[in-house]
């Protein structure tokens, strides 16, 4: 493989083809501590509020769908609509789907 990127039989783009004339300055994006803060106080009113059981609930079905042939899309709204976090459904569905890790081959 690297033989074949190497004389140019193999095209990886940014290294033997396209590449830039220049490299563009990095900027990480920084995140105001506050705006953190904020968003944490936030989750936590809306995990105090809401019905948590009526969640875990959804989040299950939500789950069991994913396990079979049902359509996730139905349990899912419905969790959502229980006001799970979109983080708590993916949490749900990596559960039983895993997470995909893609192969190292072009």
């Amino acid at each position: 493989v690297m033989q074949g990127i190497e004389d140019g039989s193999r095209t990886v783009v940014g290294v033997n083809r396209f590449r830039a004339e220049q490299e563009e300055q990095y900027d990480p994006l920084r995140v105001d501590p506050a705006i953190e803060a904020d968003q944490s106080a936030r989750l936590a009113t809306l995990r105090a509020d809401r019905d948590n059981a009526e969640v875990t609930r959804h989040l299950d079905a939500v789950k069991a769908a994913a396990q079979g042939t049902d359509n996730v899309l139905y349990p899912l709204k419905e969790a959502l609509r229980a006001r799970a976090t979109v983080g708590e459904v993916c949490h749900a569905l990596r559960s039983v789907w895993g997470i995909y890790h893609p192969a190292d081959a072009f």
